[in-house]
């Protein structure tokens, strides 16, 4: 069976191949172009551009960073699908990719084989806060409320199947809670929801909450990734509680090629992407951001892709979220 965290805790140790792969010839031949599906600065576009940034100089050519935001990412991810499988259109990838599987009837492009996978770049928290005057001082507190009372825990998320929704959703069903996940337009949306008393609880990225969280607007009760955040030890994450020991949810950016791109391209690339992601310098770069540095190889960026559409697939039909 396949263990998701397993996959995440270890990708670190395996991705870096064994002999750095030859560069093809002719390749690169010109500028590299990163299509990103999220609009300028964002955690996606500034991880980008920090990966961009390096691997031009690991390779000689420019690499430029396209935004395409808005439909679900569907507009980026059909540009690299079509694009020439030459390795110099690459595809900023995410869960948002796996999300869009299940969340739409049809789509122009096939996530799983439309691509070709690369490298990992990145995995970030997803937060649980509620607001500073709450009861709740603990992820158990809130949770013990949440079964205790049907109905009356109120979670507030972005978008209807964003990631942070649907890992709402997910801990809704998983820690068992009959409660109401209550989506709002965007971040500052949901935060004034959450401090105006709309909403108990929210499940936001970690980053954007930060200034809050520091300012002890919000109080951070836990995260819902395998690990416990570098910076704060001391906040627990979902899988501690009693019976979500296999609860994991981090939110993740990779970049992916064209399928039938050549894969000594694709080995070229990797190699770079792991060099540079190691780099002490890159690792706190991207820290800055609150993204974890890490790379994989095309073969376990694959099986997460996979392991993520089976997941959001199942999520989204159980809370009965219409295919748009």
């Amino acid at each position: 069976m396949f263990n998701r965290r397993h996959l995440l805790q270890t990708l670190a140790l395996s991705a870096a191949p064994a002999s750095w792969a030859q560069a093809p010839s002719g390749f690169p031949s010109k500028p590299l172009k990163i299509v990103v599906p999220f609009g300028p600065g964002g955690v996606a576009d500034l991880t980008a551009r920090a990966v961009a940034q390096k691997l031009s100089v690991s390779l000689g050519q420019p690499v430029v960073i396209d935004n395409r935001p808005g439909a679900g990412g569907i507009v980026a991810a059909e540009m690299v699908a079509k694009a020439e499988p030459d390795g110099h259109s690459l595809l900023l990838m995410s869960n948002g990719t796996a999300v869009s599987a299940g969340l739409f009837k049809a789509l122009p492009f096939n996530p799983r084989t439309d691509f070709a996978p690369i490298s990992l770049l990145g995995l970030f928290d997803i937060a649980i806060v509620v607001p500073e005057s709450s009861p709740y001082k603990s992820l158990t507190e809130l949770v013990s409320f949440g079964r205790a009372n049907p109905g009356k825990l109120n979670i507030g998320t972005i978008n209807i199947g964003s990631t942070q929704h649907l890992a709402g959703e997910l801990f809704r069903t998983q820690a068992n809670l009959i409660a109401q996940i209550i989506p709002y337009n965007g971040t500052p949306a949901v935060i004034n929801a959450l401090r105006g008393g709309q909403v108990d609880a929210v499940v936001e990225i970690l980053g954007p909450l930060k200034p809050q969280i520091n300012a002890k607007a919000v109080r951070l009760l836990g995260v819902m990734g395998a690990n416990r955040p570098k910076d704060m030890p001391q906040i627990p994450v979902v899988r501690e509680l009693s019976g979500l020991s296999n609860f994991n949810v981090s939110s993740w950016n990779a970049l992916a090629a064209p399928a039938k791109t050549p894969k000594n391209v694709v080995d070229r690339l990797q190699t770079e992407l792991a060099k540079i992601l190691a780099e002490p310098e890159m690792v706190q770069r991207l820290a800055g951001f609150n993204v974890q540095a890490q790379s994989s190889t095309p073969g376990q960026l694959a099986q997460l892709l996979d392991s993520d559409i089976k997941r959001w697939t199942e999520v989204i039909q159980k809370a009965g979220i219409p295919q748009q």
